[in-house]
């Protein structure tokens, strides 16, 4: 299954639209089902694939580890779940010049970790349909290794001795 996640925040048509034309043009049938999040009138509500507004963390969670590849925005909630699970992961931008956003912080997040392997970038919905085709083509490969859910030890050593003004390795 494809999973598609738009984040919880704000609508993203331009994505799920995007999603589900190529559902539309390929009847070869990649299932897939999305947490669109976008319930208000005139939103673009998919026709070629299964999708419900909200899942419960719990389903959410389910559905993410079932997936063997998710699409998704360019959010770093998303982009680091993904990596956390081994889950290859098609990401494309919200931009702030059409309002889908206040900046371009998802396209520079976009920008910076497309060479990363698992992560593929689709800088927007022209691209979307033939990276996923690449992806497919090729075989979907997840990250080389999961991310820990948690920060190193060094790090949030460091970190707190700056927040605290302490100096790291003295006592």
């Amino acid at each position: 299954m494809i999973f598609l996640t738009i984040g919880t925040h704000e609508p993203f048509d331009r994505l799920v639209r995007a999603v589900d034309e190529w559902c539309a043009s390929h009847s070869t049938g990649a299932e897939v089902f999305g947490q669109i999040t976008d319930r208000r009138p005139g939103a673009w509500h998919p026709q070629h694939f299964d999708w419900v507004a909200r899942l419960s963390p719990q389903e959410y969670e389910k559905r993410f580890t079932a997936a063997r590849l998710i699409v998704s925005h360019a959010g770093m909630g998303s982009i680091l779940t993904a990596l956390r699970y081994a889950k290859p992961i098609v990401i494309m931008p919200r931009r702030g010049h059409l309002h889908e956003t206040r900046n371009d912080h998802q396209f520079t997040t976009m920008r910076m970790l497309r060479q990363r392997p698992g992560i593929h970038a689709a800088e927007d919905e022209t691209h979307l349909g033939p990276v996923l085709d690449r992806v497919l083509a090729e075989g979907v490969t997840p990250p080389a290794a999961p991310i820990p859910a948690l920060a190193d030890r060094g790090f949030t050593d460091a970190l707190r001795a700056f927040l605290t003004g302490q100096t790291v390795g003295r006592k």
